[in-house]
């Protein structure tokens, strides 16, 4: 049965073109479909469009109206012959997520048609064995859940007296925070830029987690300026610690080294700052930061799981990068006097004997705790005991 279509005046590019497009999608191919319409060019526009998207035309004019009976064509457009379906338009289906997406997917959405003609775009990372997450979309909920606004979260109204000496060590762990912080948004930034958006939840979860640090070094910032004009100082042994981080190509590696090894330790810290924080900001600062990297560790400890499970004899290079890093900073001072006096004095509260040899036992058995948690979350990527003890022994003395 023929579909008979009236246009009255309206133009090909008015609507006309999206009513006979409706028409032709709900025939079979084969089926007319006789339009009619009194619109300027109405014909030349119809030929021209049929003749793109295959379709046949034949035409009777009669009183200034066109009568087109357009037949469905059997084939796809010419523009879509040779499109490819960007992995799976449903990405609850197992295997959703392409093994090896074609750069020729472009941007485009994962599940969409992509027409043939779309350039090659120069993603690196486009091994999901590499880079794929399970869990990344879960992550991602949590995270952008879990975001918290400075102006407010921070209570910097707050009034407080704080000991002049003690207010200059939390300036220097404020100044020590805000660049580690910063390599700490450096690094998943450059690999977002390499990634295909294929793997558009993994995209999402380092892209949060690099707003997580521009918020770190934000707050840290105001907590240094909040009483003072300067900040404290940056050693040459605690940029090359971070350097080496900035340097690692491997996203694996990377994230192995930063994620797991480093904001694993560095959470150790936060948390530390915010039991013996002198002040009710500095306090929340750590908390709020503390909460934030949970996230990236768990992140990095999911990534580098799956990953050793499709590339079992990755674990040698992990191991081989952690010895590198070793090896570059060993004749690096590591984590700098300053910052680490100034953990003392926080954690000691005072300048009284008892109340110091409180305080630097309170680090050491940070350092202690640290080395211990290391431990444990390599011994969950399947390390022996004894290998994980050693290898976090050999983790930066900067603790990033």
């Amino acid at each position: 049965m023929r579909v008979d279509l009236d246009l009255g005046d309206l133009g090909f590019d008015e609507g006309a073109a999206l009513l006979i497009r409706r028409a032709l999608r709900a025939s079979p191919p084969g089926k007319q479909v006789l339009v009619t319409g009194c619109a300027p060019d109405l014909d030349l526009h119809i030929e021209s469009w049929c003749r793109s998207e295959g379709h046949e035309v034949k035409f009777r004019r009669s009183n200034q109206q066109t009568h087109a009976v357009v037949t469905c064509g059997s084939a796809p457009a010419t523009r879509w012959l040779d499109a490819q379906r960007a992995g799976f338009p449903n990405p609850a289906v197992t295997g959703a997520v392409s093994d090896h997406p074609s750069r020729r997917w472009g941007l485009a959405a994962r599940g969409a048609l992509v027409e043939s003609n779309v350039p090659e775009f120069d993603f690196n990372l486009v091994d999901r064995a590499k880079v794929w997450v399970p869990d990344a979309g879960h992550i991602y909920t949590l995270a952008t859940a879990a975001q918290w606004d400075p102006a407010t979260a921070i209570p910097w109204q707050a009034q407080f007296e704080s000991d002049t000496e003690i207010e200059d060590a939390v300036v220097q762990i404020m100044t020590y925070l805000i660049e580690n912080e910063t390599a700490a948004l450096m690094v998943p930034s450059r690999f977002i830029a390499q990634l295909h958006p294929h793997f558009q939840e993994v995209m999402q979860v380092l892209a949060v987690q690099a707003a997580d640090e521009a918020r770190h070094i934000e707050v840290f910032s105001r907590r240094a300026r909040l009483k003072r004009d300067l900040l404290g100082c940056s050693t040459s042994g605690g940029q090359e610690s971070l350097k080496t981080l900035i340097d690692e190509p491997d996203f694996a590696v990377s994230s192995f080294l930063l994620s797991v090894l480093g904001e694993g330790t560095f959470l150790s810290l936060l948390w530390f700052l915010d039991e013996y924080a002198p002040d009710p900001v500095t306090k929340m600062v750590s908390r709020l930061a503390a909460q934030d990297e949970a996230r990236h560790v768990a992140f990095g400890i999911a990534h580098i799981r799956e990953h050793l499970a499709n590339h079992p004899g990755k674990r040698e290079q992990l191991t081989n990068a952690i010895r590198r890093r070793h090896d570059r900073l060993h004749n690096t001072s590591g984590l700098n006097a300053e910052v680490f006096d100034a953990l003392v004095h926080v954690a000691a509260g005072s300048w009284s004997v008892p109340d110091l040899r409180c305080g630097y036992g309170r680090v050491k058995r940070l350092i202690a705790e640290m080395h211990d948690l290391r431990r444990k979350r390599l011994v969950q990527l399947g390390y022996s005991d004894e290998e994980a003890s050693e290898l976090s022994g050999l983790h930066t003395r900067n603790f990033m």
